[in-house]
């Protein structure tokens, strides 16, 4: 018997207005590249004109629908006026993407700078960038826009150290918890006004922020790094593109329509190891 879905019209975005914050990094710049390549028209947001434009002309080039609009993710006015920029432009967007974070050196908890010295403010700090600007705004803004017309998809990046806490990024792994859990309380409290809401938990991909710290000035791995291949069953790292089909399954309606409050893992089974 033939399905009357086929796995073209699952994963089909066209008619979709997709918002990537952090669209300017690698992996989000890997998302927005795949939600475009599945027909979704893509804003790509971020601090960065450069690399957005970069972004876009990637996308562009592999014969994708895009443009980039400067915004601050942790600020309630820059993430409005992008909105009503993008909707003047392409329309309402349908798909929100929240991918801007990172770990902030000043709370790298370290032998000159152990946890009890970690101040108030680079606290706050990290909580901002990953909480407040990686989801909360961003959601209130474009997530409220959506609710009010009654449908959308909101994928919240969360990490691998949210579920168990990783050593040396405390308030990274806090941030990262909380997103989590409001992204869990948002799926409750708007899945009766259609919109979704989900998360994916990468494991580790090299980018540049993370670089340093796992390879060293010659390529080869540091012990961090040989301590989480070791700890990753399928003993590689992840690289971006693997993320891609977590988000077109996730953003499509039609492939996840009775999806909503889950995390799904793109860790190489990373939270699956014990000993």
């Amino acid at each position: 018997m033939k399905s009357s879905i086929d796995s073209k019209t699952l994963f089909d975005l066209t008619g979709e207005v997709a918002v990537v914050i952090g669209a300017t990094g690698v992996l989000g710049g890997a998302v927005a590249e795949g939600l475009a390549s599945s027909g979704a028209t893509v804003a790509v947001l971020g601090r960065n004109a450069e690399r957005g434009a970069e972004c876009v002309a990637r996308i562009v080039a592999a014969g994708g629908k895009a443009d980039f609009f400067p915004a601050d993710a942790s600020s309630r006015d820059s993430l409005e006026k992008a909105l009503v920029a993008i909707s003047r432009v392409h329309g309402e967007p349908t798909i929100l993407v929240n991918a801007a974070g990172g770990n902030d050196p000043s709370v790298t908890v370290t032998a000159e700078n152990p946890f009890e010295k970690i101040s108030e403010t680079d606290w706050t700090k990290s909580f901002d960038m990953n909480l407040v600007g990686g989801a909360l705004l961003p959601c209130q803004v474009f997530g409220s826009a959506m609710a009010d017309k009654g449908r959308g998809s909101i994928i919240n990046i969360a990490s691998v150290s949210a579920h168990l806490p990783l050593s040396r990024v405390v308030a990274y792994s806090s941030a990262k918890a909380a997103v989590l859990n409001l992204s869990q309380f948002l799926a409750r409290e708007w899945a009766p006004k259609g919109v979704r809401v989900n998360t994916i938990t990468p494991g580790f991909f090299p980018a540049e922020q993370n670089r340093k710290l796992l390879f060293n000035d010659d390529g080869s791995p540091t012990p961090r790094a040989a301590s989480i291949l070791g700890h990753t069953p399928m003993g590689r790292f992840g690289t971006s593109s693997e993320l891609i089909g977590a988000a077109v399954f996730l953003a499509s309606n039609a492939a996840s329509g009775f999806v909503t409050g889950i995390d799904l893992r793109v860790d190489g089974g990373f939270l699956s190891q014990t000993i």
